[in-house]
């Protein structure tokens, strides 16, 4: 679950990372107020206005802008907001601005880069950074890789102050901001751990003339599994930011990602979804979707399931590919043979059974009347919907 900037600072400020100050707005008139309410407790005359998306380049695509004044300001808040922000990161489509953020302007003297995630390769939780920081760092891993600095946490110690000095002299801090930055990770660290992320990213992490260390950007990323510990945090979700149909699967408890190709895919089980999307990609054609129906899914979500696969208008054909253990057969027919009637069927339907109620589930589509194409094992399916999708 990703979170907008203003509410990943609002959460490292829990956890003592010094942020600027800022406010969000939901409105030109909160803009309008928020503005005010920045210069008022900053004492400063810049504000900046930055756009919130779930998206990385914002300030390239023109989402965010430096004001000298408040009535600069306003003019950027309402070229900001409402825009259709366009960035690497958001596809030619873009992404609608629906919220800003409102904040202090620092006096900026260096830019580094910080982040968190989980290097899956060790199973251990690294900290990368450079001094690359600022918006051009994806140029800087793709083209300068050496420049990534990279500490990994040991499960058993955890992160070390003397890795945080380490990190510092690697990146040239001295004086106050060499000082600080040992606290400041050991905050980043706690607030990475305890929250359950899966990327905490502070780009730039910036280090004023003063010397001090400021979260200037902050990209949080929270593990879906372990939401079921953070039922607060389960409502910083934005719905507007995500695909209909991610959120539609959400409901029935379905785990369902959007691609890019044309076959849809209904399927029990997360290891036999991937290999179905394989076996698609083997035999020339390209997968719509991943869709785990689980192995305990009811009509109900079945319905659901196929309901969500032809939402998607760039679907030409769907294979069902169902495995039956815990899953019945049966189940799998009368929810698909629900949702057809409900929804119409107007691309081709492959369908292959096997396991629990496997006799009882083919009956039920043989005598549906349906246009249903049955299918002997997964490579016939997979062979006959990419023929058929064509």
């Amino acid at each position: 679950m990703k979170l907008h900037e203003h509410q990943g600072k609002q959460l490292l400020v829990r956890y003592g990372v010094p942020v600027p100050i800022g406010v969000p707005a939901f409105s030109i008139a909160e803009a309008d107020a928020a503005i005010d309410e920045v210069l008022t407790k900053s004492g400063g005359s810049v504000v900046v206005v930055k756009a919130q998306i779930h998206a990385g380049g914002r300030g390239k695509g023109g989402g965010v802008k430096v004001a000298k004044d408040a009535t600069i300001a306003r003019a950027a808040a309402r070229k900001i907001f409402g825009m259709q922000l366009i960035t690497l990161q958001t596809g030619p489509e873009g992404k609608k601005v629906g919220r800003l953020l409102i904040e202090q302007g620092l006096d900026i003297a260096r830019e580094i880069y910080v982040a968190l995630t989980l290097d899956r390769a060790t199973g251990r939780i690294v900290v990368m950074a450079s001094a690359e920081g600022g918006m051009d760092i994806e140029e800087v891993a793709a083209s300068h890789p050496e420049k990534i600095l990279r500490q990994p946490i040991h499960p058993a110690t955890g992160w070390l102050p003397y890795q945080a000095r380490d990190l510092a002299k690697q990146l040239d801090l001295d004086g106050d901001a060499a000082k600080g930055f040992v606290p400041f990770m050991a905050a980043l660290v706690r607030a990475y751990v305890e929250l359950d992320c899966s990327l905490l990213e502070v780009n730039p992490l910036v280090i004023t003339k003063a010397g001090t260390l400021v979260a200037l950007d902050a990209k949080i990323t929270l593990d879906d599994n372990a939401l079921f510990r953070h039922k607060d945090l389960e409502e910083l979700r934005d719905p507007t930011e995500e695909d209909p149909a991610e959120v539609e699967a959400r409901k029935y408890d379905l785990s369902y990602i959007a691609l890019d190709g044309k076959i849809g895919c209904m399927v029990n089980g997360a290891g036999l979804a991937m290999a179905t999307m394989d076996i698609i990609k083997h035999y020339g054609g390209e997968p719509a979707n991943f869709l785990d129906v689980g192995g305990g899914a009811t009509t109900e979500k079945v319905t659901a399931a196929f309901k969500i696969i032809t939402s998607d208008p760039q679907v030409r054909g769907i294979f069902v590919n169902i495995f039956g253990g815990i899953m019945k057969c049966d189940t799998i027919a009368n929810g698909v043979l629900v949702a057809v009637r409900e929804v119409g069927l107007e691309v081709p339907l492959v369908v292959r059974l096997e396991g629990t109620n496997v006799e009882l589930g083919r009956k039920i589509l043989a005598e549906s009347g349906l246009n249903v194409v049955p299918a002997s094992d997964m490579a016939d399916g997979a062979r006959k919907i990419v023929e058929l999708s064509r």
